[in-house]
């Protein structure tokens, strides 16, 4: 019964997966399932299905896999869209979880257009996020914009299928039969693209050699042996060779095909998140520069940085992401490197695994010896945009809102107080911050919590 109710945590119909968490805190209560309680451990980066996540997940699977795995913080991220954000934060609150939620997309920095940043191949373009939105109910400008980065994905994934349809022919898609079937509310990625060239080729071809043959031929590799049409490396090998750098769908983005970094923080600073820097793992030319990168991102508006999971870091096993013995040297001084440039500009780190690829953990391994020391970094990263989501949400008293400008000195003072008030709260009691305003004092709000 338990299983049965966990799967329908992925249902695409919202009112199934509510009455499923429902009756699983029920039968939490009644312990017939283990919540384990709250440790150290934080993924303030996972994707769900409403952008894409490679086990299907739902925001209220999630929140229910954090909630029993004893997270400490969990966090949703979804590209283009804050679909998931409601759901997430309100099945935070059924579990009693510390939960954020924001969102992921791509943006062009003027200063860097020669530069390769951490989108492959893609000089001046960089993975940029939103940390702690409050609501994904926008207004005006701001519902303008959201919508406008909704449209701009639809557009460039319906570019990319005509091209790969002509040189793919006859596996062809049709965007909203085969594609959009795929996503629960309309936000396709190119993993999704992928999974329906894959189920469209089984279709015609079948599973046998002639299956084979087609793929072997159109990718210029031979393909043979996979387990079936959503094998981890035929998906890998179709978007590598179809969609990214060098393959016959892929087209160069220009200055226009992404928003500037400016008007992204702009738009996020406006919804009530924090502005993030994406960083990968520090050897592209543009991340090598980290000091200037910063620089630039921090003055037009941006203020924390998101560690973007590498499976270079880690060899992943289901579930648990493990250290690899011998580890990249370059890589881990790199990861260091740049926590130390943000502990220097006080800028808040936070950390997570996508799950947007099959073998992708639930949660780094922390109690590995090489991420281990970093663990401390990336919980008070979790806790301050956790209480940034709450205290925003509350009154609009979140990290980065004009009454956090005039009532803390510096960025250290401000920093340790949302740290507090995010290791302090407890998710179950979120409600005791409900009836501020802006002329609270922070000692005020801390006093709440301590007797």
């Amino acid at each position: 019964m338990v299983e049965e109710l966990e799967q329908r945590l992925d249902s695409f119909d919202r009112n199934e997966r509510n009455k499923a968490l429902s009756v699983l805190c029920d039968r939490a209560k009644a312990g017939e399932v283990v919540f384990y309680e709250p440790g150290l451990a934080v993924n303030l980066h996972c994707h769900t299905f409403f952008s894409y996540n490679c086990y299907g997940y739902s925001p209220s699977k999630i929140a229910y896999l954090a909630r029993k795995a004893g997270l400490a913080v969990a966090g949703i991220v979804d590209f283009d869209v804050l679909d998931g954000l409601d759901e997430f934060l309100e099945a935070g609150g059924m579990l009693g979880l510390k939960t954020c939620a924001g969102l992921e997309t791509r943006v062009f920095v003027p200063e860097f257009a020669d530069k390769v940043i951490n989108s492959p191949g893609e000089p001046g373009i960089a993975y940029h996020i939103g940390l702690g939105f409050p609501s994904a109910r926008l207004h005006g400008a701001q519902a303008k914009f959201s919508a406008g980065l909704r449209k701009t994905s639809r557009q460039r994934n319906i570019g990319l299928m005509k091209r790969v349809n002509d040189y793919l022919n006859p596996v062809q898609l049709d965007y909203e039969k085969d594609v959009l079937c795929l996503t629960p509310a309309g936000n396709a990625t190119e993993r999704h693209l992928c999974i329906a060239y894959a189920r469209k080729a089984k279709a015609l071809f079948g599973q046998g050699s002639e299956l084979a043959g087609f793929w072997s031929e159109k990718l210029g590799v031979e393909v043979s042996g996979f387990k079936g049409p959503e094998d981890v490396v035929l998906l890998n090998t179709i978007r590598a060779k179809t969609m990214k750098l060098g393959g016959v769908g892929y087209v160069q983005p220009d200055r226009g095909a992404f928003p500037e970094l400016e008007k992204m923080n702009e738009f996020i600073l406006a919804a009530g998140g924090i502005p993030a820097v994406a960083w990968l793992d520090g050897t592209s030319e543009g991340e090598k520069d980290i000091e200037r990168l910063l620089e630039v991102a921090m003055a037009r508006g941006a203020a924390a940085i998101s560690v973007v999971p590498d499976p270079g870091y880690t060899a992943c096993v289901p579930y648990r992401r493990q250290a690899a013995p011998g580890l990249s040297g370059k890589k881990l001084e790199n990861l260091r490197g740049v926590l130390e440039v943000a502990e220097k500009l006080h800028l808040p780190v936070v950390a997570g695994t996508e799950m947007n690829s099959p073998g992708q953990s639930f949660v780094d391994d922390f109690d590995s010896q090489e991420l281990s020391p970093f663990l401390p970094v990336f919980l008070e990263g979790a806790y301050i945009v956790y209480a940034h989501s709450v205290l925003q949400r509350a009154a609009g008293l979140g990290y980065t809102s004009g009454w956090s400008r005039d009532n803390f000195e510096d960025a250290g003072e401000k920093n340790e107080f949302f740290r507090e008030v995010g290791s302090l709260l407890e998710a179950q009691n979120e409600e005791v911050l409900s009836d501020l305003d802006e002329n609270v004092r922070p000692r005020q709000i801390i006093k709440r919590f301590v007797n």
